[in-house]
Parts: structure tokens; sequence; C-alpha cells
């Protein structure tokens, strides 16, 4: 479920997003869409979900994410799911507040960039850990594109 799940909020909701309101002729810039998109199911709904669980089930993030053995750090994990709870909330609330794409983007670029660098350096990764490296990876470069877009125009 937790494959599908992040496949479906980092890849295919913001792709499908873009792609059909692309066909719906908007006529927003294609990079503008990605921001949109990409802050709304990437940085919303998947920060949003995954800080949700953080902060009622800890052991997952740091059990099958993480691979640890004890419990000690579940009110670390916790307060991680806080603050993806409270920066998804953003997210989401971009879709009818469109002044807080760019802030978000921002703070998604930053999270998922640090965070993919962290499970790149990692050995041994289980496949959870590989795919959230690579959904990571993959938002931080939509993300950041958006920002460096918006700041050159």
């Amino acid at each position: 479920m937790y494959t599908v799940i992040v496949v479906l909020l980092m890849i295919v909701l913001p792709v499908g997003s873009i792609l059909a309101e692309m066909l719906l002729g908007t006529g927003d810039a294609p990079l503008l869409l990605v921001g949109k998109w990409f802050v709304f199911w990437a940085a919303g709904w998947r920060l949003l979900l995954a800080g949700a669980k953080q902060i009622v089930q800890p052991q997952f993030t740091a059990h099958e994410i993480f691979k640890m053995k004890t419990d000690e750090a579940l009110p670390i994990v916790r307060e991680l799911g806080i603050a993806n709870f409270a920066v998804g909330l953003l997210g989401v609330a971009s879709i009818w507040a469109t002044s807080f794409v760019l802030p978000v983007a921002i703070a998604g670029a930053v999270f998922y960039g640090a965070a993919g660098i962290q499970h790149v350096t990692l050995k041994d990764k289980s496949g959870n850990e590989s795919l959230a490296m690579a959904t990571d990876l993959l938002a931080f470069v939509a993300l950041a594109a958006y920002v460096l877009y918006v700041w050159t125009r």
C-alpha cells in the first residue's frame, strides 16, 4: 500500500494534473503548472498523509523506512510528523490560496532535497528507502525548477 500511495502522490497525480491542465489550455507556462501541482500533491497531500501516519504510527517510519531496531526515536519521528503535517496542510491549501505555492515549493524543495541526499548516502537500502529516495529527488527537482523559474522571470 505504501508503494501505491507514494507513486500516486509523487508521480501519477502531479503529472496527470499537469497534463490535464495543459490539455484544457489554461495558458499557464508548464513550469508554473509543475509548481502548482507538485506543491499540491507532493508537498501537500504526500506530506500531510505522511505526517499523520508519523504522528499516529511513528514506528512505521522508524522501523520500515529507516530500519531502526528500537523505539527510542519515536518521539523524534512524531515531531517530524507534526512538521510534515503542517507543511502538507499549507501545500493542500495552496490550491485555494495561490500565494502559498512559492513558499511551500521552497520548503518542499529543501525538505525533499535533503531527505533524498540522506537516502542516497545510506547503504543497503530497503525497497521503501529506495522508493523514498527516488521520489524525494524527483520532487526536489520539480520544486526547485519551479522556484528557479519564478525567481528568474
